[in-house]
């Protein structure tokens, strides 16, 4: 039984149409920065992949409308925003390939597992505690504010994987250093940068990065996305993403 949402919810569309994702009105709402996450996973038949902090689901049903032979496993410490996500899920005909579990980052329940899944996905918060006023709406709040911090979300996301399994996030350019710092003390290599730049010469805003467990390649910074022309319309490429749902390459193959 659907338990109703505790606020204003609203019906959105992504992909083209392809996706309806019910999210709240007021609270914290997927953007494009779930669809550009998705679009870089490159899992494989039989993959089992981890949202970590799921939301509503957005990046979850974007993968699983791309890839049709993964399951992915949604972990979410807000109830409301796990029960939109298996709404979202049922709604999309996908509850068979996507279960949404309750429960903390740092002390996942056992539906859970460590050193479980091929690929891990997440869009962290935002913003360490401090750095802005907190927003009025609870999910928002708690989906842009540092509970944990980046660095020990990072951490832990690598510890969900199983060995040569990829990690993949989409976060603030400004925050890359912090990134970049927090796994550099960890067993990864293969890590590939990819920046999303709002329009050309302009300084990216947001970039997508991959990591491999237990790998020593050296780090490399990509050519990047331009996502729109100066008139505010999307570029081809980034059109293709959004609506069509284009992969969007960081690696030539997963593990």
């Amino acid at each position: 039984m659907t338990t109703p949402a505790p606020f204003a919810t609203t019906e959105d569309h992504f992909l083209g149409g392809r996706l309806v994702v019910r999210q709240p009105e007021n609270g914290y709402r997927a953007g494009s920065d779930p669809l550009f996450l998705a679009a870089a996973v490159t899992a494989k038949r039989g993959q089992r992949v981890l949202d970590l902090g799921c939301g509503v689901g957005t990046a979850s049903l974007c993968l699983l409308a791309r890839l049709a032979d993964v399951e992915v496993t949604g972990l979410e410490l807000q109830p409301p925003l796990a029960e939109l996500a298996r709404v979202n899920a049922r709604a999309n005909g996908l509850e068979d390939r996507l279960t949404v579990v309750e429960g903390c980052v740092t002390r996942p329940p056992a539906a859970v597992p460590l050193h479980h899944f091929d690929h891990v996905i997440t869009n962290p918060p935002w913003y360490e505690p401090g750095t802005i006023q907190p927003p009025s709406a609870e999910t928002k709040a708690i989906g842009h504010m540092e509970e944990v911090s980046l660095s020990e979300w990072l951490i832990q996301a690598i510890r969900f994987l199983r060995p040569k399994g990829r990690l993949w996030v989409v976060h603030r350019a400004d925050r890359l250093g912090d990134i970049l710092a927090a796994l550099s003390p960890l067993k990864v290599g293969g890590i590939r940068v990819l920046p999303l730049w709002p329009k050309a010469g302009k300084a990216a805003t947001r970039v997508v990065v991959t990591a491999r467990k237990d790998a020593k390649t050296p780090l490399a910074l990509l050519p990047g996305l331009v996502l729109h022309h100066d008139d505010g319309t999307y570029t081809a490429p980034a059109d293709a993403v959004l609506r069509l749902g284009a992969d969007l390459p960081l690696v030539s193959s997963a593990p």
